[in-house]
């Protein structure tokens, strides 16, 4: 754990960096408030399609190759990726980066794979949270520096977070470990080309059934809050990208004290089902209160009372996790992943045109938190259909054990 924990923090602070510059360089080809919200959605875009189609095939190679090649493979990519955007020199080339970037961005899915590997299957929504605590940690860092350096030229944080994906790459290479043993790899199967088949395999893993769909509402509203955050709160709060790190950071210390330190405890008392419910009631609650919010500091009070919003993906994952064999971890993982990069696909064609919409409205005017009213009326059907999966899967277990104390 201590391997992989350090190595997802480098990774994570590598990107933390670029969050808050990107849309200004995506500004910087366009002419006015509307064109950037558009060309920045089509940059996210671009990069989630190509990671969606992507990320189960590393997660299929990393099941039949092992974790450590395909991480430093992505690793490596990463380096390319920043460099060629710092050096950008028009809006097609830095949208064909981003492309090449996320189809070789396996880090998340693969660190995921990896964690499974070495845990038991009663560690694993714990040990999930100490990873999602390393992304916590890595936005408390990657994203104040950015914005820092941001502030001085708005290709600096590209440089940095190359040289730190390189760092990454030698510590890869010369320090961590292996996890999957090779008794437990098997071939690659051709079916992992098809993201399709891998999400249908996914929805077929027995206890998983609508959680597919709760993964599917809740990461669209996640996706739509990355996709328009730094715009939003330029557009009715005239941040910038320091003000817009500082929050990012405020984001990344509420994850790493939750899911490093508070998930634990949590989980000794309630069960993941039950975390995973009342994470959903937080978060629809914190949407509605981000789009409300009239002033700055509204949004980071939102940030840190949203506590139990930071649970959500641990719980999940570790219910998702123990309901795959150990052989099919990475593919498994994987089309989560490629579940989640669906939805960050989705996101930019709903959040941008959502944000452009309003994006002339007066600041106080209501209707501009229009992205975020949206994502909260999606978490709260993301939490109906969580209630009805977890209502029938213990209705299903009673009626079993009903059979077996009858026979």
């Amino acid at each position: 754990m201590r391997f992989i924990m350090m190595t997802v923090l480098i990774d994570v602070v590598s990107i933390g960096l670029i969050i808050p510059v990107l849309p200004a360089l995506v500004g910087h080809f366009t002419g006015s408030r509307p064109q950037q919200a558009f060309w920045y959605g089509a940059t996210t875009f671009t990069f989630s399609l190509a990671n969606f189609f992507a990320s189960p095939i590393l997660g299929g190679l990393s099941d039949r190759y092992g974790r450590r090649p395909v991480l430093l493979v992505g690793f490596g990519a990463l380096v390319v990726s920043f460099l060629l955007t710092a050096l950008a020199t028009n809006l097609w080339m830095l949208i064909a980066v981003r492309f090449f970037s996320g189809a070789m961005q396996s880090n998340a899915s693969v660190a995921n794979a990896y964690v499974a590997d070495i845990s038991a299957p009663e560690q694993r929504a714990k040990r999930f949270g100490l990873l999602g605590a390393m992304f916590g940690v890595g936005f408390i860092l990657g994203p104040v520096m950015g914005g820092l350096l941001g502030a001085v030229s708005p290709q600096l944080p590209f440089f940095a977070a190359a040289a730190l994906s390189l760092i990454n790459l030698f510590y890869g290479y010369w320090v961590l470990p292996e996890s999957l043993p090779r008794e437990r790899r098997v071939p690659f199967a051709r079916g992992v080309f098809n993201p399709f088949a891998s999400l249908y395999d996914l929805s077929q893993l027995k206890g998983v059934g609508l959680l597919v769909s709760v993964i599917c509402l809740h990461a669209l509203a996640q996706f739509i809050l990355y996709t328009t955050w730094v715009l939003y709160t330029t557009f009715r709060f005239d941040w910038g990208p320091a003000q817009n790190g500082w929050s990012l950071f405020a984001v990344g210390v509420m994850a790493a004290l939750v899911q490093g330190l508070l998930l634990g405890p949590l989980l000794k008392r309630y069960s993941p089902q039950r975390l995973a419910m009342a994470g959903l009631v937080s978060s629809t609650l914190s949407y509605v209160a981000w789009g409300a919010s009239t002033q700055g500091w509204m949004m980071i009070a939102v940030v840190v009372v949203n506590l139990l919003g930071f649970t959500v993906t641990a719980a999940i994952q570790s219910i998702i996790s123990n309901a795959a064999d150990a052989t099919s971890q990475g593919r498994t993982l994987g089309a989560v992943s490629a579940l989640n990069s669906l939805m960050a696909v989705l996101a930019p064609v709903v959040g941008a045109p959502l944000l452009a919409m309003v994006s002339h409205l007066p600041r106080t005017d209501w209707r501009v938190g229009a992205p975020m009213y949206f994502c909260a009326a999606l978490q709260a059907a993301s939490l109906l259909l969580a209630r009805i999966h977890f209502k029938g899967i213990r209705r299903a277990r009673l009626s079993a054990a009903a059979g077996v104390s009858t026979a």
